[in-house]
């Protein structure tokens, strides 16, 4: 079941879907489960008395069989599909970040396998970024590489317009049939014709506020590069910014006026190192020579831990849990100060993100909820 580039049985699409909108589960949860029970059919029989270890006050919730039948047909009917990390057309450059075991994909799946340049920025952009943005877009997709972004107003907009005929993907933060905002319809429409839509959300999702950053992530993990063109300090568009260099991507951003507030984000990350862009041959300059996006070596294939002892698990929670507060810590740091292995401290740490006591950061920190 590790094995890469094949297809999924309907039966196997369905337990992908359902663990991973079980509760509690998230992506760094699901892959870690993975590891451990080998397929998800195995890792879903286990979720109750995972949970329940961890301490969870109340029974767990498992994604029913029926549930998770009704996302499917909801998506057949949207004639969109899901497609799991194992399988062919899943996004390569995503696969060894483990930042989505599952993608709801409506519109042209064979784009999620070129080469991508992400162009994001203001909502609320001038009309010069707009412009740049477009031209960006333009000049980048007749090059050859596919335009990434959020299709947001602004920006991400201009974006997507000018890589419509080349090719461009829109990644959404609430499910792939939910039009956000509602004034890009005409441009959601085209984008489900001509380009691509994806989201990790089930169809019907509403986008939230807590669903943006894990969109953001995406946009940047899609990516080799990820141009910013307008962006207000603490605004998105820096947190795409920022996931894209904890991904290794290459950070571009575009020059304004001081006196603008929506260059105040752009200028300041040209000062932390990012390539200034005046045009689309700055981002090819560093982008092309390397030749396209391969994942260097094909994906590890998934390999069962060895199970830890119910002892020695029952010693770990004793000694993991007064070791976690409410700050963040790293994982690694962890596993140091208790001295215990990697293998005992996930599972103690999946125990209990399932029993909603733990919360996972970016930069692999994980944190006590109240």
């Amino acid at each position: 079941m590790g094995e890469h580039h094949r297809s999924l049985t309907f039966v196997e699409r369905r337990d992908w879907l359902r663990l991973f909108r079980s509760e509690n589960v998230g992506p760094v949860t699901f892959f870690r489960l993975l590891e451990r029970f080998g397929t998800p059919a195995k890792a879903l029989e286990y979720l109750p008395s995972l949970a329940r270890q961890g301490g969870g006050k109340r029974s767990f919730t498992v994604c029913s069989v029926s549930t998770a039948e009704r996302e499917l047909d909801a998506l057949d009917r949207l004639g969109a599909r899901l497609i799991a990390s194992v399988e062919d057309d899943f996004p390569a450059a995503l696969r060894p970040l483990e930042t989505a075991p599952v993608l709801c994909v409506r519109g042209n799946p064979s784009l999620l396998n070129a080469d991508t340049v992400a162009i994001v920025g203001a909502r609320n952009a001038s009309a010069l970024g707009r412009r740049m943005a477009k031209t960006l877009a333009i000049d980048l997709g007749e090059q050859g590489w596919v335009v990434a972004s959020g299709m947001a107003r602004g920006i991400d907009t201009a974006a997507h317009d000018g890589a419509m005929a080349t090719g461009t993907i829109a990644v959404l933060a609430g499910g792939v049939d939910i039009v956000y905002p509602e004034e890009n319809r005409g441009l959601y429409e085209r984008l489900c014709a001509e380009g691509c839509v994806i989201s990790e959300m089930s169809p019907g999702r509403e986008p939230q506020a807590a669903h943006f950053p894990r969109r953001n992530r995406l946009i940047s993990g899609l990516s080799k590069g990820i141009v910013v063109v307008e962006a207000a300090p603490k605004s998105g568009s820096l947190i795409t910014a920022r996931f894209g260099l904890d991904q290794g991507r290459d950070i571009f951003a575009v020059p304004g006026s001081p006196f603008d507030p929506r260059c105040q984000g752009t200028n300041g990350l040209i000062k932390q190192g990012a390539i200034l862009v005046e045009s689309a041959a700055d981002v090819l300059d560093v982008l092309a020579p390397r030749g396209p996006y391969r994942a260097t070596s094909s994906p590890p294939n998934v390999v069962k831990m060895a199970e830890p002892a119910d002892d020695e698990l029952a010693e770990a929670r004793k000694i993991i849990l007064p070791a976690l507060t409410p700050a963040p810590v790293m994982v690694d740091e962890i596993i140091r100060q208790c001295q215990l292995s990697p293998a005992v401290v996930s599972m103690v740490l999946i125990e209990l993100e399932l029993a909603g006591r733990l919360e996972r950061h970016p930069d692999n920190q994980i944190s006590l909820l109240p």
